[in-house]
């Protein structure tokens, strides 16, 4: 598994937990660290959906 994947991993976990706080407790983990919508905090987002696209293009790869 190479370092993307692995660093991909680890966004989508991070954007999971933060949803699940969000449905839950209506708490955004990001968002409180960071700030409501600054530009941090969209740096974030932009990287766990981006995390996100690349599990979705190379799920096949994970039994390689």
């Amino acid at each position: 598994m190479n370092i993307v994947r692995i660093i991909a991993y680890i966004f989508v976990i991070i954007g999971a937990i933060n949803w699940g706080l969000v449905g839950f407790f209506n708490f955004d983990l990001v968002a409180a660290i960071f700030g409501e919508m600054s530009l941090l905090a969209r740096i974030v987002y932009s990287i766990v959906g981006i995390s996100g696209l690349i599990l979705l293009f190379t799920y096949r790869d994970i039994y390689d």
